[in-house]
């Protein structure tokens, strides 16, 4: 014997295919309302990522940091003799100190200027996580030698293709003379539309004004098999209070809290998923308040039979979900095209995540769920006795 729901007549399927311009017009209007959040949600989840990735690279167990700092965008320094107090515990095995500053970069092409990120870094040690900045360290010993970071915005008037047939590349950083000898790749962020990476000497005679003991962020590489958490809460109960210990995690995690609470962008993202929804809710609920309204008569006639609104109300659910499955398939794919196209124009790093398509097909259903549910309000409309 089949099972007993094969034998049931699938009412929600066929009411949605009877119409098959209305289905695509609701197909359609779910799929946009869904390409508009998981765009917005993209974009969100690319610019948090890309204010962060300068802190993952960073080749270290450990971060210490003056407690206030919250961006590399405005960056608090501290002394670093504190950094070098850590070596006196036996499981840190070295120390890096790392400068930061805002400088202005010159366009050789059009002579504008236009703020870039300044990393000063001891050339004979490795700071960065990145493979490309390590092979070339070496260059950095020459002063006034830099690292230009390409993935950054095009203003800075520097050509990939150009720099690979000379392998150098003359401009000015902070009206003074600065010679590319290597290319990177980290990208452009909120705090900054580009980087560069230099010796930490070539860096104070960019900054004169700066004090070498001053530093922004301290390195702290750890012996191999030490337990870092712990070492980070014996280095934080025991250092002066004008410092903080993080992970690299953890150090990143603040840069993003900043953006994302700090400023007006997690709200305006935030908006925009919101809007998106309620126009699915619209779109969806227009179109079962129509397929009601047609069939008025036959639900009706159902209840005449025996049937409870209970039951109609699953079908309306249920005609809900497959909206909702069919809007969502397109909008999916959709959003992944779309995705590549940004990350190729805007060099963000803005990727499809199961976490994000998990979340959006949630959003999905409960959005078409809700609109069935306002739309049996019409549906109990539906009197025998009106027919009859």
């Amino acid at each position: 014997m089949p099972p007993k729901i094969l034998k049931k007549t699938p009412l929600a399927w066929r009411q949605l295919m009877k119409e098959k311009t209305r289905l695509a017009v609701a197909v359609a209007g779910i799929a946009f309302a869904d390409i508009l959040i998981l765009i917005q949600m993209g974009f969100e989840g690319a610019l948090y990522d890309s204010s962060i990735q300068p802190h993952r690279n960073l080749q270290t167990d450990l971060v210490l940091i003056e407690p206030r700092m919250q961006t590399l965008f405005s960056v608090k320094s501290f002394q670093r003799e504190r950094l070098y107090q850590t070596l006196a515990y036996p499981d840190v095995e070295s120390v890096t100190p790392v400068y930061i500053a805002t400088g202005q970069w010159r366009n050789p092409k059009t002579t504008l200027e236009r703020a870039i990120l300044v990393w000063g870094v001891d050339p004979t040690k490795e700071t960065f996580r990145m493979p490309e900045v390590n092979k070339k360290l070496s260059n950095l010993k020459a002063l006034n030698n830099i690292l230009f970071d390409i993935g950054g915005v095009p203003a800075y008037g520097v050509d990939g293709e150009e720099f690979k047939k000379t392998n150098n590349f003359e401009t000015e950083l902070n009206s003074k003379t600065v010679n590319i000898t290597g290319l990177f790749i980290n990208g452009a962020s909120f705090a900054a539309d580009g980087n560069v990476i230099t010796s930490d000497s070539t860096f104070m005679q960019l900054f004169p004004s700066r004090k070498p003991d001053q530093i922004e962020v301290g390195l702290i590489k750890l012996k191999p098999g030490v337990n870092i958490e712990k070492i980070q809460k014996k280095l934080a109960a025991n250092l002066p209070k004008d410092v903080s210990v993080l992970t690299r995690e953890e150090f990143a995690q603040i840069e993003k809290k900043y953006w994302a609470d700090g400023t007006a962008i997690g709200f305006i993202f935030g908006l925009g998923v919101g809007v998106g929804f309620i126009v699915g809710i619209v779109i969806v609920y227009q179109i079962l308040y129509s397929d009601v309204s047609e069939h008025l008569p036959e639900y009706a006639t159902l209840k005449a039979m025996g049937y409870t609104d209970g039951y109609l109300l699953g079908v309306l659910i249920q005609e809900a979900l497959l909206l909702a499955i069919l809007g969502y398939i397109p909008s999916f794919f959709a959003a992944i095209a779309l995705y590549n196209l940004a990350a190729g124009a805007t060099m963000l790093p803005i990727a499809m995540t199961l976490e994000r398509a998990v979340n959006v097909l949630i959003m999905t259903i409960v959005m078409c769920s809700v609109s069935g549910a306002i739309t049996m309000r019409k549906l109990q409309s539906a009197d025998p006795a009106d027919i009859f």
